[in-house]
């Protein structure tokens, strides 16, 4: 009996395993789906109206709403600091919401509606710099109509269903807020009022519920610091799973709501958010924010609304990136759209990081290659977004997400494993971006300050540059086995980058036995002498895929000569420095005297000779015209006298 209830136990583990490959297999890529849903958001939204003049400490959001109408009836209370002296600050809020009132100090004030997305507060009087206040912006309406995202409402299954995604600047189609990236609120508290029958979501935790006249009133809150974009909620008919997660030594609630007619695939597939939740927290440090949770929506997509991921199924793939951006986008966010790679470049290399550690061969090793694939498709663009008026240029899935993820691979290569993940550290604990804003830039500095390296080569080439190299290379081995490799380049877009600086795995094979090394690759045509050891049938050039590159060819040339301790000098006569080859030398100590024709000596040299063929240069163009006399010996009995004339 005990063999059949394994069996039976195992049999579903299978099946529900195969689904899972399918729905992922059928799926379109993360890059291509959260396109999708920004576009659908940022239609002439490129950008934020809010005043720099003040500063948000806390947000209290009350919003009421019906699932089954699209309306939004709200009041949005903000704490902040006055930067600079004024009698007016300026919010970002779209003019398709009507504004009822602001209320400041127990009073109505008055506000104008200038730009179409801007709200103006204008105070009594002047505050003082550096004084601490606080505004009520009562309003209502129906959200601006954005396609899938910033404010949807519509049906599941025949059942109302209200979700906000509102990234990057959909925030202020349904609330007033400062909606660009360089003022997060410190806290915030999220009450949602709705009908009794439905079940809400939203940030950090639920510490509250209340029924008031046939409704209910959720209070969420959140004391982490968090950019408008980030703030979401959902509503509808959701069924939830509380549960709990160990990682690090610590316990986290994890809470998720989900259709009812998709749970089983929604609920089923949560211990893979369990294993990345854990593995990620071994990689990045802890979880930074009270609880994770997921929540399902109906856009094919997903979006890592701060310790609430919605999703539309939780694959490996999207529950993974998602995931990585509570890191990486949630608690360091970038500071403008033009540095989007240190949110989604590391997001997606992250999902992929997990994936080949866990599932190397059906997704992790394919999501690596299909990316590479795309790249090579669609050379063209720059990591580092260079316009950012359009949709287009910001979430384009190729450069954006599949580059971004590679460029990342290759830094870690570039570092090492130690300093890589040290270099993290140093960039999520930094005291001015924890919590806070980054640019590309301070992702360059966190990790030199961590390796000791300068990566401006790298950054310049790979972050602001644009292509990809193909590498061919030709080699040789002489008598002691020694291989002789001439590395080159070309690259994809050679008036951006001409040359890419990188260090270049080389491994010889035959049938029997293998022998890597790693060469820093600095300029074309380079050469190198690498002790194989053996006679190896084949070069690899990056086998472990560790560079993006589109093409890699070896070509194996014959040996330039069979003889032992072979001497070649050249050119004789010598109107400037002469030149003196050793090839297939075998001792392990080569000397060189330079005698003038009065028996002086006027050059020499001694060096190791390991089994390489060697080079060197008699310098002759610093000496008077004449006869000379070249000894050469090793410690094998060679010896040679020659008359070179000068």
């Amino acid at each position: 009996m005990k063999n059949v209830l394994l069996l039976l136990f195992v049999l579903p583990v299978f099946c529900m395993a195969q689904q899972l490959h399918e729905l992922e297999r059928a799926m379109p890529s993360v890059a291509d789906i959260e396109k999708k849903a920004a576009l659908s958001i940022l239609q002439n939204k490129m950008q934020s109206l809010a005043s720099g003049n003040f500063d948000v400490h806390y947000y209290r959001c009350e919003w009421k709403v019906d699932p089954a109408v699209r309306y939004i009836n709200g009041i949005v209370t903000s704490t902040f600091t006055i930067l600079s002296s004024s009698n007016s600050i300026t919010f970002d809020l779209t003019g398709a919401l009507t504004v009822d009132s602001v209320r400041y100090h127990g009073a109505n004030i008055n506000f104008q509606r200038g730009a179409s997305d801007a709200l103006t507060i204008q105070f009594p009087s002047t505050l003082a710099a550096n004084a601490n206040d606080s505004v009520s912006i009562y309003y209502q309406g129906v959200p601006s109509s954005s396609g899938l995202g910033s404010f949807f409402q519509g049906t599941h299954a025949g059942v109302p269903v209200i979700w906000t995604l509102s990234e990057p600047y959909g925030a202020k189609d349904w609330w007033p807020c400062k909606n660009g990236l360089d003022d997060k609120a410190d806290s915030i508290d999220i009450f949602i009022t709705y009908p009794s029958g439905y079940v809400a979501s939203s940030n950090g935790m639920l510490i509250n519920q209340q029924t008031s006249g046939g409704n209910i009133i959720d209070h969420y809150t959140h004391h982490h610091p968090i950019a408008s974009y980030l703030v979401a909620f959902g509503v509808t008919n959701y069924e939830v799973r509380s549960d709990t997660i160990q990682a690090n030594g610590k316990v986290y609630p994890f809470i998720n709501y989900a259709y009812p007619e998709r749970r089983d695939q929604f609920f089923t597939y949560h211990f893979y958010t369990k294993e990345v939740f854990r593995f990620f927290c071994e990689k990045l440090g802890d979880y930074p924010f009270e609880r994770y949770g997921e929540t399902q929506f109906d856009c094919s997509c997903g979006m890592e609304h701060q310790t609430n991921s919605f999703v539309y199924f939780t694959t490996r793939a999207l529950t993974s990136h998602e995931l990585a951006h509570q890191w990486f986008g949630d608690l360091v966010t970038c500071a403008t759209w033009q540095d989007i790679w240190v949110n989604e470049g590391y997001a997606e290399y992250f999902s992929f990081y997990y994936l080949q550690s866990f599932y190397p061969t059906i997704l992790g090793t394919p999501m690596l290659n299909n990316a590479a694939n795309r790249i090579f498709a669609h050379p063209n663009g720059t990591i580092y977004v260079k316009d950012t008026t359009t949709a287009d240029n910001i979430f384009y899935s190729v450069i954006t997400y599949n580059k971004g993820m590679w460029v990342v691979h290759m830094l870690k290569w570039v570092l090492g494993d130690s300093a890589f993940f040290k270099g993290l550290q140093t960039y999520f604990n930094d005291p001015k971006l924890r919590f806070g804003y980054a640019k590309v830039g301070d992702m360059q500095r966190s990790m030199e300050q961590a390796s000791g390296k300068n990566l401006t080569t790298f950054f310049q080439q790979w972050i602001y540059g644009e292509g990809f190299p193909s590498y061919s290379a030709t080699y040789s081995l002489n008598n002691n086995l020694w291989a002789k490799v001439k590395l080159d380049q070309t690259t994809s877009h050679p008036a951006s980058v001409n040359f890419y600086e990188m260090p270049v795995q080389l491994v010889f094979r035959n049938g029997q036995q293998s022998k890597t090394f790693v060469v820093d690759h600095k300029f074309k045509q380079q050469e190198f002498w690498l002790n194989v050891g053996f006679v190896p049938d084949t070069l690899m050039i990056d086998p472990n895929t560790w560079i993006l590159t589109n093409k890699r060819t070896t070509v194996k040339e014959g040996p330039k000569s069979t003889k032992s301790d072979e001497i070649l000098i050249y050119p004789n006569p010598s109107p400037a420095d002469g030149n003196v080859v050793l090839r297939n030398p075998t001792g392990g100590i080569f000397s060189l005297q330079l005698f003038n024709a009065l028996g002086q000596s006027v050059f020499s040299k001694t060096i190791q000779t390991p089994g390489r063929d060697e080079q060197f240069t008699l310098p002759f163009s610093h000496l008077p015209r004449g006869a000379y006399w070249l000894r050469l010996r090793n410690d094998r009995d060679l010896q040679m006298v020659k008359k070179i004339i000068h």
